[in-house]
């Protein structure tokens, strides 16, 4: 399994690969939006761990542009600072999911997984 992590706090983006990568999943990570962007372009994944939040380009705008790139790309939205309507848009957009920061690592592995084995029709 493959995960492009993206959030604009990079302690956050490293200590989450370092934590997969122990569990055996290989993650990468970026800390903005036109780094992912451009890693989705050249490269799969099976599924994208975006944050909502960023400056300079939003987690819902670097949505719009993944799925101009690969429509059928898995993401799943992380925030700390939610909202309903981040949450609507993100889903309308096709995300799977929507999570709160901080989420337990046991629980967001569970959740990779699921997502990586669905088909990928959304």
């Amino acid at each position: 399994m493959r995960i492009l992590i993206v959030d604009d706090e990079m302690a956050l983006v490293e200590t989450m690969v370092e934590r997969l990568a122990i569990r055996g999943i290989e993650a990468q990570g970026f800390s903005t939006g036109r780094e992912a962007v451009e890693a989705i372009a050249n490269q799969p994944f099976d599924v994208v761990l975006l944050d909502v939040k960023m400056p300079e380009m939003s987690g819902l705008q670097v949505l719009r542009k993944i799925r101009d790139i690969n429509p059928k790309q898995k993401v799943i939205l992380l925030t700390g600072h939610g909202s309903r309507d981040d949450a609507d848009e993100g889903i309308r957009l096709g995300a799977l999911d929507y999570l709160m920061k901080p989420v337990n690592i046991e629980d967001l592995i569970g959740i990779l997984k699921q997502a990586s084995n669905q088909r990928g029709d959304s």
